[in-house]
């Protein structure tokens, strides 16, 4: 803007200049033509009274210089001429002369073909009638351009440098207020009246940004509170498959970090199927894709953004779905298993009431056929029962029997009912610790310690033990179960609570295990948001605490 200024005064200052100089010049031209015709005519007053005093004697060694002098004759008749050349026409018929022999003195001006120049002429009319007429070269705009071009050169250079000076200090001057306007305040420093409109609409613009920008502001705090707490990823791309949002979980997901906007996505993340459903949103379609990552399954659902009728981004939600694939899983695992477990009792009980039925068993024997169709239906129900029990844990329909529970108290119980089976194994039941207060549901904890009890029971030793221990410890009651059976081998100690898991099954089929009691346990301990452990050593025994807290909430609601 400083520049555009400059120019502008220094070619208004020019333009000035240049027409000062044409008018001076074309003033300058009148002044000195006219003070040529007035010497013209003075000089041709002179040689009149000359001539009429002293005739042609005045003409002896008269020097002219570049005045041409001429006496003409009442009759045409030339009597001297200082230049010598004839004129071509005749003498009486110049304007100047005729003018003055019929006023007395006469003047004019024009081209000379003789020499080829612009003349102008001054007469005299003598007593005698005869007519003395001088005539000079007329001053021309060139010839005094020419005379003059030193001092206007002079004069334009001195001009422009003067001008240049005071056009870049004004040009400056003027732009300094410009340049020091505070456009936040735009208001308090309007030195320019001309200015205060736009100063106006700039204020005027500048609080409807500012009433935007914290709009905006406040919707984007929104927008990433509530999308930074999601469990889902969440992905926004531009029309060039740009980052342009991706909330906490995502990046998370796809080790990107959060500060990866404005990267391409598909340079960001590696997986090829990632590229093709953000090729297939181009077309308008929704797709979707599931990615292994880090030992976890994802589903991508990616959607096009549409904006008159065209296609101006993706939003891609990324589910982790490892629970409900691996829910599933366990789901169609345990159909297999309790097909399988349901499948061999009922052979063998369909196998000896075919037998008993056709009479093909010895009256001796039929007792024990009897017996095993009882044992292996007592398994079916043992199997059954836990199913359900499980089935109600999943549902939690045990929920709303929360109550003050000894877990002491209840322990003594399970030691009471199980005597006798461990008597039959010939294992020894001991029970130790304190009065121990929980807010739980009664049976289930029983189910808890019933399971672990009944599995030291029968995975223990001839003359082994079984302990069950309570104790208090602040907000938690730990319980103990600890015996000195077979143990357990490191290899198996995480997959024991899994659904119908065995390490030993022709041992477990042989003490009548169903394969669920653990299961039972890890599910119940969860809705009391209890924590298991297990130390266990093979060939020494086996030692599981279950950590209690004693104002317990249900804080887990999945399904296992």
């Amino acid at each position: 803007m400083t520049n555009k200024i400059f120019r502008s005064i220094l070619l208004v200052a020019v333009t000035v200049l240049l027409a000062s100089i044409a008018i001076t010049i074309g003033i300058l031209y009148d002044y000195l033509f006219k003070m040529q015709k007035d010497q013209l005519k003075t000089q041709t007053l002179l040689a009149s009274q000359a001539v009429a005093n002293e005739g042609m004697a005045y003409f002896d060694g008269l020097s002219t210089n570049d005045n041409r002098i001429t006496w003409i004759s009442r009759d045409g008749t030339i009597l001297f001429d200082s230049r010598k050349t004839a004129e071509n026409t005749d003498p009486l018929e110049a304007e100047e002369i005729r003018e003055a022999i019929e006023n007395g003195y006469g003047e004019s001006s024009r081209f000379s073909e003789e020499i080829m120049q612009d003349m102008i002429y001054s007469a005299k009319k003598l007593p005698d009638g005869s007519v003395i007429r001088l005539a000079d070269s007329q001053l021309t705009l060139l010839t005094i351009i020419l005379s003059m071009a030193q001092p206007i050169t002079v004069v334009i250079a001195a001009a422009l440098i003067l001008s240049a000076v005071l056009a870049s200090g004004v040009a400056k001057k003027l732009v300094k207020p410009l340049n020091e306007i505070d456009l936040n305040r735009p208001m308090a420093n309007v030195e320019y009246k001309e200015l205060l409109p736009l100063m106006q609409r700039i204020q005027s613009q500048q609080n409807q940004l500012a009433g935007q920008s914290e709009e905006l502001r406040r919707r984007r705090d929104e927008f990433n509170a509530a999308t930074d707490k999601m469990t889902e990823g969440l992905i926004i791309t531009n029309e060039k498959d740009r980052i342009v949002s991706i909330n906490r979980a995502a990046a998370e997901i796809l080790n990107t970090g959060k500060y990866c906007t404005g990267l391409e996505l598909t340079a960001a993340v590696t997986e090829a199927d990632l590229s093709d459903i953000l090729s297939k949103t181009k077309t308008g379609a929704h797709s979707e894709t599931l990615i292994e990552k880090n030992d976890r399954i994802y589903q991508f659902n990616a959607s096009p953004v549409i904006s008159d009728r065209e296609n101006i981004g993706a939003v891609i939600i990324v589910f982790d779905i490892t629970e409900k694939v691996n829910s599933e899983k366990m789901r169609r695992e345990f159909t297999a298993n309790v097909s399988h477990e349901l499948k061999t009792p009922l052979h063998s009980i369909s196998g000896c009431a075919e037998l008993l039925s056709n009479g093909l068993v010895k009256a001796e024997d039929v007792p024990e056929f009897s017996r095993q169709i009882y044992s292996e239906a007592k398994r079916m129900i043992s199997l059954v029962n836990d199913i359900i029990k499980l089935s109600m844990l999943d549902e939690g329909a045990a929920e709303k029997n929360r109550t003050e529970t000894d877990i002491h108290e209840i322990s003594a119980g399970v030691i009471s009912s199980l005597r006798v089976q461990a008597e039959h194994f010939g294992i020894t039941l001991f029970l130790g610790g304190e009065t121990c207060i929980i807010n739980g549901i009664p049976y289930l904890i029983e189910c808890i310690i019933y399971n672990l009890c009944e599995n030291a029971i029968k995975y223990n030793v001839p003359d082994g033990s079984v302990r069950i221990e309570t104790r208090n410890a602040g907000d938690t009651v730990i319980l103990t179960v600890t015996d000195t059976g077979i143990g357990i081998p490191a290899e198996y100690k995480e997959r024991i609570f899994e659904r119908f898991y065995r390490i030993d099954k022709s041992h477990s089929k042989q003490v009548g295990g169903t394969g669920l009691g653990l299961s039972i346990v890890k599910r119940a301990a969860r809705l009391h948001d209890a924590k298991i452990s297990l130390d266990s050593t093979v060939g020494k025994g086996t030692k599981i605490t279950v950590r209690f807290p004693k104002n317990t909430q249900n804080q887990f609601s999945e399904k296992a």
